[in-house]
Formats: structure tokens, sequence, C-alpha cells
């Protein structure tokens, strides 16, 4: 059945200078083109580029001290063309090994066989009925939002499950349906990078600036982790902040709900089955697994004896246990399916267990055409020097403007939020621009880690408002079934509060907490980068 759209004469008395202005966004959005495309049209670019800067002899002063790992012995950074025989050959004899080596792609890989295994037992999706529908009539928006947040672990559950399952809560206590549809956009989406565990965001975006790093320190790693401390506090912010502008500004200016103005087939529906008592010892079994499964994660990292811990210094912030993070990704998420599909019978054997992970995989389709073409512009990127060389001048540039202290995150973070609006893609987003500001900022004395943290910021407080965003048309037809007038004007501006609060509220905590209180941004990760 074909959901209704708003009639003609509706949309038009929408159609105030707001609406116009986020129409022109979504026109100038509309013509960029597909991600894949996008990044070929990149990659290319960066060929051509490549071949003009070495041909003009572009090349600037290495700031690096003699001797370090990559400085040339006349200490300057020049434009290598991939024009060139060798350049050509180089590119024939690296493109596949782009594709496999690049960082985020093993990672993502073996998190998700672990996660498609937990979506097949249904394990997910029950726990995030539960956690909405156990909470109180004072405290659902609460539990809403924090359910959105945590969400994000596991990839699409929250713009699938928990977003619907909102608006039918609400609308079963008489509430109106869109603030509660509302309050869990927030928190999934708009609370993207705040989470208190470790999820496949995480190991993608360490992957990618892990790269970006290395243009300046060829020997610099990023762990997954690096931005842990950060997001947990992180989401305590959003969830008061997200709240707060639900119960004060959303809710009402949304006002009464008027059943008249829904589909009667979306209203027939809207029940929230509670769960069923096997449901709830497959959950309990599934408590106590987890419990067993951390235990024996602490006891290889924990005691100074832990098989994790780094075999030469004994560290075990930067270790084995968070560089392979990914692998404790896959067991817990592999060990939640299991425990909790045996108890309820949707996972009975092996083959159960291996066609939620080729699930998974199927999935992965256009995830990895993107990927392939990403990493090749990367590379072609990283082996032309023009990251380098546009680290160098962009930050003898802000040097010269005084903008070296830590004000120029303020700016930084709002240039992530710009390009949000553009690009939905926290991966593809952060792919074409942290070759650029990783390096400039490292330059500036700033750690990936911080980078990596403020961009988070600019990426997820605008996903809740940007039509770019690949759930946007997905939520808005869900909303549509509850109010027939609901268009992309209105659902922005449902937004807006959210994006607006979100952003200040979390560069706020961001100065307080790195700058403020000298706090690291996650286990291991230092504040400032010394060059040399």
């Amino acid at each position: 059945m074909t959901d209704p759209q708003p009639a003609p004469e509706q949309a038009v008395a929408k159609r105030n200078a707001f609406t116009r202005f986020l129409d022109t966004v979504e026109w100038l959005g509309n013509l960029l083109p597909h991600p894949v495309t996008l990044f070929f049209l990149l990659a290319a670019g960066m060929v051509l580029l490549s071949g003009l800067f070495g041909y003009l002899g572009v090349a600037v002063e290495d700031p690096r001290p003699a001797g370090a790992s990559g400085r040339a012995d006349d200490g300057m950074i020049r434009a290598v063309s991939l024009l060139s025989a060798d350049g050509v050959r180089r590119i024939f004899s690296g493109l596949v090994t782009n594709f496999t080596s690049f960082a985020p792609l093993g990672v993502v890989l073996t998190a998700m066989l672990g996660i498609g295994v937990a979506e097949k037992s249904g394990v997910l999706s029950a726990a995030v009925r539960g956690m909405v529908l156990g909470a109180s009539k004072n405290m659902v928006t609460v539990v809403i939002v924090f359910a959105g947040v945590m969400s994000n672990t596991a990839s699409e559950l929250g713009y699938v499950v928990l977003i619907p399952l909102a608006g039918v809560v609400y609308y079963s206590l008489g509430r109106h349906p869109l603030a509660g549809m509302a309050a869990a956009f927030a928190g999934v989406s708009g609370g993207y990078s705040a989470n208190l565990l470790i999820g496949t965001i995480d190991p993608l975006l360490a992957g990618i600036t892990e790269e970006a790093a290395r243009l300046i320190d060829p020997t610099y790693s990023v762990t997954a982790t690096g931005n842990w401390y950060f997001m947990v506090v992180s989401t305590v912010m959003v969830t008061v902040v997200g709240w707060a502008v639900s119960t004060y500004i959303v809710e009402p200016k949304l006002g009464a709900y008027n059943v008249e103005d829904a589909d009667p087939t979306a209203l027939a529906g809207a029940t929230a089955d509670p769960l069923t008592p096997v449901e709830k010892k497959g959950l309990k079994v599934t408590g106590l697994v987890l419990m067993g499964v951390l235990a024996v994660m602490l006891l290889t990292v924990v005691p100074s004896w832990g098989v994790l811990r780094d075999p030469e210094t004994g560290d075990a912030m930067r270790s084995p246990f968070f560089s392979g993070f990914a692998v404790w990704i896959f067991i817990f998420f592999l060990a939640m399916g299991w425990a909790y599909g045996k108890v309820v019978g949707t996972v009975k054997n092996d083959r159960d267990v291996i066609d939620g992970m080729a699930k998974a995989m199927s999935s992965l389709g256009l995830y990895l055409v993107i990927i392939f073409f990403a990493a090749q512009f990367v590379a072609f990127f990283n082996w032309s020097n023009i990251g380098s060389i546009t680290a160098v001048k962009g930050a003898q540039t802000l040097q010269a403007m005084g903008l070296t202290g830590p004000v120029i995150f303020i700016g930084f973070i709002l240039i992530c939020c710009l390009v949000n609006l553009m690009i939905g893609s926290a991966s593809a987003q952060w792919a074409m621009t942290a070759p650029i500001f990783v390096p400039m900022l490292m330059l500036l004395g700033y750690s990936p880690e911080l980078i990596q943290a403020a961009y988070r910021i600019g990426d997820s407080t605008t996903n809740i408002i940007t039509p770019m965003m690949s759930y946007f048309g997905l939520i808005l037809a869900w909303a549509v079934r509850y109010d027939k007038k609901v268009g992309i004007g209105t659902m922005i501006a449902m937004m807006l509060p959210y994006s607006i609060f979100f952003t200040i509220a979390w560069t706020i905590l961001f100065f307080v907490w790195v700058f403020g209180l000298g706090l690291p941004v996650g286990p291991g990760a230092p504040t400032f980068y010394s060059v040399g």
C-alpha cells in the first residue's frame, strides 16, 4: 500500500523562507553523484592533479627533523606525478593491495560476522524492546534517547527497529507519536558518535584516521578505542540534552495529536508487543553468557600476566587487546546471538550461525564497492604527497593567522557539520577530509585521536537535519503514516533544535573535557602530538 503524500495546497502553505532554504540544500545535495562515482572521480582527479603538480615541481619544506622516518634527504616534500611511467606502474601494481590492505576493511568484515549472528537470533530487537517498554511513563523519553545512542553498536538496528517502535510507544501512552520518533532519531543519528560500547564505526574511523596520520608519521597507530572515554561521557550528555529538547521544545511544539491526520492502517498496528516469557529467559541467559565473556576479556588484559598485554612493555593501553578489539566485537555479538538463539529457538545449529554471518556479509555489497574506490583515492592521495603538501601549507597559513590554539577546533567542528549536510556517510566523509585535516592539525600539535573526536561531533549533530542521510527518507515515510501533512521541511524543523543544542553542548563538553580538565579522549590516546 502506498503511503499518502501531503496535498499540493498543504505543501505550498509550508514553503516559508526556511523551507525554501532547505529545498535549496536538498537540491544542491542531489547534484552530488553516487558515493561510488564520487570516489572514482576523486581518485581520477587525484591522478590528474598529481600530474599537474609534478610537472610544476610543487614542493614544501618538510617540518619534521632530519632523520625522521619518511623524511627526504634534502628536507623537501615534493609532489609525485602518477601520470609518469613510474606512477602508472605503481597504480597497476597496487590497485588490488590498496583495496585488500585498506585499514577499515578487515575490521568491519570481522565485526559484522558476529553482528550478523546476533541479528539472526533476534536478541538485538528483544533487548531494545525490553529497554524501552520496561521504562516508566516519566522516564520513557530518557530511555528512548539512551537506547538510540546504544543501538549504534549494531549498525542499522536503531533506524529499522527503535524509531518506528518509539512512535508506537508514544501513541500507546497517549502522546504524539512523532515526538517519540524524534527522540529516537535524535539518539540514533544525532548521538551517532556517543556510546558506552565500541561498535563497527569505531574501527572504521580509526582505520581512516590512521591512514591519514601516516602521511605525517608512517608508524602512527590509532586503535578502535581511541575515543572511548569521550564517547562514554558524550552518551550522558546526548541523553540529557535529547531528553530536555524533547520535553521542553519538540513535544510542546507538536501539541496534542490528532488521529484524523494519520493513516488508519498505521494506528491499527500501533501496538508494541511486550517480551514473551521465553524472550525474557533468553535475555537473562544472554546476560550471564556476556558476563562470562567480559570476565575472560578482563583476564586477558587486567592482570600483569594478561596474555593480551604488550609482550615487551606490559602496557595494557597500547596492546594487542585494543589493537585487535574487532575480535572482541565479533566474540561479543557471536556469544549474544548464540546464547539467545539457543533459548528462543532461532539458532538451532551451526547452519543458523553460518546463515546469520552470510546474511551480514551479503548486506555489505555496496559498502565493499565504495571502499574499493575510497581505498584508491586514499592511496593516490598518499602517493602523490598532495596531502602532506596541503597539510604543511594549511598549517603555515593557520600559524600566520595566529589560529593554532584550541579555538581552531570550533571552526573544524563547524566545517564538519556543514560537510555532513551534503555527505551523509561518516566513513565516506572522513575518507575524503581526514587526509587533509588530520595531517594539518597534527602539524599544529594535536593528536589524531583528538582530531577524530572533534570530527565525530560535527559528523553526528547534523545527521538529523540532512535529507542526504541514507535513512532520512525511510524515517520520513514512517512519519507520514502518523501525520499526512509531514514533509521534508517539517521533519527538519522538528529535528533542528536537537541539532543546534547537540552542537553547542557537545562542543562545550569537548573543550571542558580536553582543555579544561586535561583528560584524554580514549585509552592511551594523547591530546597533543609532537612533530619529530
